[in-house]
């Protein structure tokens, strides 16, 4: 099955897309660095990130992400973040789901899971 065409936007413009969400919020640029930071594990540099051409594929291949991740539950369009098979569509989940949770006022110590 082909992958779903989301996972060729650039990390460039996808962060400009989550920035741009958490701003509208009154967030910050900051704040967004910070989950992101932590959901990559500290293996992203996000001056990069923010710049590169380097497709969500590619990302999510050659990145490993936290070892809390899992802890992230809930759901995102719908689809309950934790039944989802496909690990790359599990990861960009992960993502969405922090950004929202961000976006939406939750504290910072309880979108970081620990």
């Amino acid at each position: 099955m082909a992958s779903p065409k989301i996972f060729d936007l650039t990390t460039a413009k996808l962060y400009q897309l989550y920035l741009n969400k958490v701003l509208r919020k009154d967030h910050t640029e900051e704040e967004l660095d910070q989950i992101l930071v932590w959901l990559w594990d500290d293996n992203i540099d996000m001056s990069d990130f923010k710049q590169s051409n380097m497709t969500l594929r590619e990302l999510i291949g050659s990145t490993p992400i936290n070892s809390n991740a899992s802890l992230i539950k809930g759901v995102v369009c719908g689809v309950r973040i934790e039944d989802i098979e496909d690990h790359d569509m599990q990861v960009l989940c992960y993502m969405d789901k922090l950004v929202d949770e961000l976006a939406k006022g939750k504290k910072m110590a309880s979108i970081i899971r620990t």
